[in-house]
């Protein structure tokens, strides 16, 4: 998943799993942003606030050293609406299913994917696994990047309808208007 980073800055929310402590059961993990966190996050989204933010993630371990993150990110954003310009709230719900694998497996099966080779892929893994990094998958930051995949980039007030201005166009006011003065001016000679 791609966020929109200047890559300098550091992941406003984050909440590190080790993958070597995942139990062979799983674990669940709630997570529920900290206003500081959710101040960070709605500067980097360019949002005017972020009221609230949290997530339910279940982490199991699969073969290979793969471990699935499923769950759902939920959030109240506050945004401005692109016709009335009126400060507007969003509610967002998002569902999460992602498969991480060890660092050389991800790049070994994006490779075989990108390259339509994907018979290897395992069959539930449809698009290149996440790479572990590090032995840890974030949370926080899987949160921060599916929270601001679904915001709408043109939020609109409940409602709220653009109506261009239209106005009949002046018959003498034309490209050629200034031809026509020229050619009437001539006849009347």
């Amino acid at each position: 998943m791609s966020r929109p980073t200047t890559g300098s800055e550091p992941d406003p929310w984050r909440a590190p799993v080790i993958v070597a402590q995942i139990p062979d059961t799983g674990l669940h993990r709630q997570l529920k942003a900290s206003a500081a966190e959710r101040q960070a996050m709605a500067e980097v989204a360019g949002l005017r606030e972020i009221l609230s933010a949290e997530a339910d993630f279940d982490v199991v371990p699969r073969s290979g050293g793969r471990v699935q993150v499923t769950g759902t990110v939920r959030a109240t954003v506050g945004q401005t609406c692109v016709v009335t310009l009126d400060p507007i709230e969003s509610e967002i719900e998002e569902e999460v299913d992602l498969m991480f694998a060890p660092e050389a497996e991800a790049r070994r099966l994006a490779d075989l994917i990108e390259e339509g080779q994907d018979d290897e892929a395992p069959p539930e893994v449809a698009d290149p696994p996440e790479a572990i990094v590090g032995g840890i998958i974030d949370l926080g930051r899987l949160a921060t990047d599916a929270l601001f995949l679904a915001i709408d980039p043109y939020p609109r007030k409940e409602g709220a309808v653009f109506e261009a201005e239209v106005t009949a166009p002046d018959p003498e006011d034309h490209p050629f208007a200034a031809l026509k003065a020229l050619q009437d001016n001539k006849k009347d000679r």
